[in-house]
């Protein structure tokens, strides 16, 4: 076992695709920040908020990821030992 337990399913375009849309959206709100016909304050306090807003989905989804797989593991885990148990305590002599 090489004690890697994440098995990654999304290609490469997924990837591409989802970092591609990440940038356009991110520069999208600061374009239209700077063009925003306000004041610097309000400017300053939807700029805060939008980066606030980016690093909760970057945590939530981290921690989203880390549960899926504690859970994947602890189902590997129990399936193991139950069909160790079954393997050992099984009344067909093979």
């Amino acid at each position: 076992m090489n004690g890697y337990i994440y098995e990654n399913s999304n290609s490469r375009a997924f990837y591409t695709l989802a970092w591609v849309a990440f940038g356009v959206s991110f520069l999208g709100m600061v374009v239209g920040l700077v063009y925003l016909d306000v004041d610097f304050a309000t400017k300053g306090f939807l700029a805060m908020t939008y980066f606030f807003t980016i690093t909760s989905c970057v945590t939530l989804s981290k921690v989203v990821r880390d549960r899926h797989e504690s859970e994947k593991f602890l189902n590997k885990l129990e399936s193991a030992k139950t069909e160790k148990f079954l393997n050992e305590n099984s009344p067909v002599i093979t």
